[in-house]
């Protein structure tokens, strides 16, 4: 029977960490790194994120420290809503969809244009709508709203997101290769791989 850690063998678990620190430092999101391992090992991406965290959560077993040994990875800290942000986030979006936004719009105008703050922000959202729809539909009718209105097209607008930060990470991968191949034709020479 083998070792196992957190249900991945401590080969794929080395293997793994190896694969995200060599990505990161390459300059790789996170997000990419786990989408391409998962489909270079037929595993779910979210599947390789949650290994990978828990993973990272394991600092007391001597496996886990001598694999992450010398590898500068962590998990950051999750700072869960506070009540009040979470109240200001729904007043936002109500606000919003009053003024004929959708709620990706309502949910980006309250997070200023930063892109990682408005993923949380709707993450968030999404989260309210499905384990606490009650506290959603009681800010919705202390305003005077339909609940209907905050959750239509919600999933499709962070689809959308999220297909366009791929598709803009797709762009400036495919610029850097096109970039790299032009230098070793120009020097007539290739590059010595590292």
């Amino acid at each position: 029977m083998m070792n196992k850690i957190n249900g991945y063998t401590e080969e794929e678990a080395m293997g793994l960490i190896e694969y995200i620190y060599t990505g990161k430092n390459a300059g790789k999101t996170l997000s990419y790194l786990f989408e391409t391992y998962g489909k270079e090992h037929s595993r779910a991406k979210g599947s390789v994120r949650n290994y990978y965290y828990a993973f990272l959560k394991k600092q007391d077993d001597s496996r886990v420290k001598r694999i992450l040994e010398g590898k500068d990875l962590h998990a950051g800290t999750i700072r869960p809503f506070t009540d009040e942000e979470t109240e200001e986030l729904l007043d936002k979006v109500i606000e919003g969809r009053r003024k004929g936004y959708s709620i990706r719009r309502s949910i980006m105008e309250a997070s200023g244009g930063d892109e990682k703050r408005m993923l949380r922000m709707q993450n968030k959202y999404r989260n309210l709508l499905k384990k606490e729809p009650e506290r959603v539909e009681k800010a919705a009718r202390e305003a005077g709203m339909p609940i209907s209105f905050l959750q239509r097209r919600l999933e499709r607008e962070i689809d959308a997101l999220y297909e366009r930060i791929a598709a803009d990470l797709r762009s400036e991968n495919a610029r850097l290769k096109e970039e790299l191949a032009r230098l070793k034709g120009s020097s007539g020479r290739n590059f010595p791989k590292r």
